[in-house]
């Protein structure tokens, strides 16, 4: 049998279908010179640079892409493994957020835990080394910083409260490695309570149906007009779409108490604060102000003349919407820094100091004689830090010794130390004062325990060097 047979004349199949009758010719119509039909008259083409383009352009150079590397030495997962097996690097991946412009930047707390090295890859191509600053493993938040070459954009923060189901929203972040990636969806739930195992669980959080992959981890979550509502946090393992983002509230809160234990190192300045906020319409922006809820007697905030209702403007160069700003306009200042307050319909200026009040500030015992001497022999700048910014690590410790400063030919830096670090302990004592330090390096037999052993805080990890300290 011949294939062929099989086929029909094009003529037959159109008069099959009603068309032409078999015995008519069947003639090729040309083409209109004019080219292909034209839209309908009543089409009106949408714009290609929609919203959703100029959200991304308005809003990517304050997010940050995250590369690190860990080192395992098993699969905690493989009931066969040997306690023999050699150490192995691990790449992994995340997305930071903007927080000033200066390089602070917050992120999920699993993308920076147990790294050995921090990399961060800026919108225009830059690569930065970062360095962990400060971490909230409850909240699963971490603060980062990197030096960027010039000021970055910061990134304005909304609120999740008046979220709406079905509301539109947008993320970007590092997923599966493959930088800046934009996906858009919208919010499925609020408030919801998520268990990932036995030791992670979230209170409250923003579910979306946005598609959000490994690396989207710290990553910001928008809505229509920019405004930043979420960090995104985890997904459902094998569902479609089902995306977790911890509320832009509870981040600032976090946020604000992590740099504030960067800057301050525990010490409080007697000041209770309130992030406030309205909208006067549904997509007008959001405006966000700091209010004082309360005043600590004695306190520096009441050296200063602040009062519970006063709204605080700016401090320093930095104009105050929220508690980061507040934070933020400490950071790098010396003792004190000017605070523009508002109350009622007038402005005010005061001077406000960067650590503890009167009384408390005489309580340290930081003079500057035995700073110098500190500065002069192990070539460090120290200030105390609260059991609470340590006891995150361990429970047993009542404090330490933030690393403010160092010289770049002094014994702390020859030694590996580094800004940031919390000091612990020297030789066989713990360091809660300058006076425990100079008490070490005076001591009539310093040359029989140097180097000194200094134990001290890197990462939310407890550390050694040999510190080496002529007499």
């Amino acid at each position: 049998m011949h294939r062929t047979a099989h086929l029909r004349p094009l003529a037959l199949l159109i008069a099959a279908a009603g068309g032409l009758s078999a015995a008519d010719p069947v003639v090729p119509k040309p083409m209109p010179a004019t080219g292909p039909a034209s839209v309908s008259a009543t089409f009106e083409p949408a714009k290609r640079r929609d919203e959703n383009v100029q959200l991304v352009e308005a809003v990517k150079g304050a997010v940050v892409n995250i590369h690190s590397e860990r080192t395992v030495t098993s699969n905690p997962d493989d009931p066969f493994r040997s306690s023999g097996m050699q150490p192995q690097r691990v790449n992994g991946m995340g997305t930071g957020i903007v927080l000033d412009p200066r390089g602070y930047l917050v992120t999920n707390y699993h993308v920076v835990d147990d790294v050995q090295s921090l990399r961060c890859r800026l919108a225009d191509g830059t690569n930065l080394t970062a360095r962990v600053i400060a971490t909230d493993k409850e909240s699963d938040l971490a603060l980062i910083k990197i030096d960027p070459p010039k000021p970055l954009p910061v990134i304005p923060l909304g609120t999740a409260q008046d979220l709406m189901l079905a509301e539109k929203v947008l993320a970007i972040g590092n997923a599966f490695g493959y930088e800046h990636t934009v996906t858009v969806g919208s919010v499925s739930a609020l408030k919801r309570d998520v268990t990932l195992n036995k030791e992670v669980s979230y209170k409250s959080l923003i579910q979306t149906q946005t598609p959000i992959n490994p690396g989207n981890s710290g990553g910001p979550l928008f809505n229509r007009l920019g405004e930043v509502v979420g960090v995104n946090v985890a997904i459902r393992a094998g569902a479609q779409n089902i995306a977790f983002a911890i509320p832009v509230d509870t981040m600032i809160g976090k946020a604000a108490d992590m740099l504030s234990g960067k800057r301050r190192c525990g010490l409080k300045q007697g000041l209770t604060l309130a992030d406030r906020y309205d909208r006067t319409a549904e997509d007008a922006p959001l405006r966000r102000w700091l209010a004082v809820q309360r005043v600590e007697a004695g306190s520096a905030a009441a050296d200063a003349g602040l009062k519970p209702d006063d709204v605080i403007e700016q401090v320093g160069d930095v104009a105050v919407s929220t508690s980061i700003d507040f934070e933020r306009g400490f950071l790098d200042r010396p003792a004190k820094a000017k605070v523009r307050v508002k109350r009622g319909a007038e402005s005010f200026e005061a001077e406000l100091a960067c650590g503890a009040g009167t009384e408390r500030a005489a309580s340290v015992n930081t003079t500057a004689a035995v700073a110098d001497a500190v500065w002069a022999k192990v070539g460090v700048k120290l200030i105390p830090v609260g059991a609470n910014l340590v006891q995150t690590v361990d429970k047993q410790l009542r404090g330490g010794m933030w690393v403010n400063d160092l010289s770049a030919t002094g014994p702390a830096a020859k030694a590996g130390l580094q800004k940031g670090d919390i000091l612990l302990g020297l030789h066989q004592w713990e360091m809660l004062s300058l006076d425990n330090v100079q008490f070490v390096i005076t001591h009539k037999d310093l040359s029989t325990f140097s180097p000194l052993r200094a134990i001290f805080i890197r990462d939310g990890k407890i550390r050694e060097a040999q510190l080496s300290v002529a007499e």
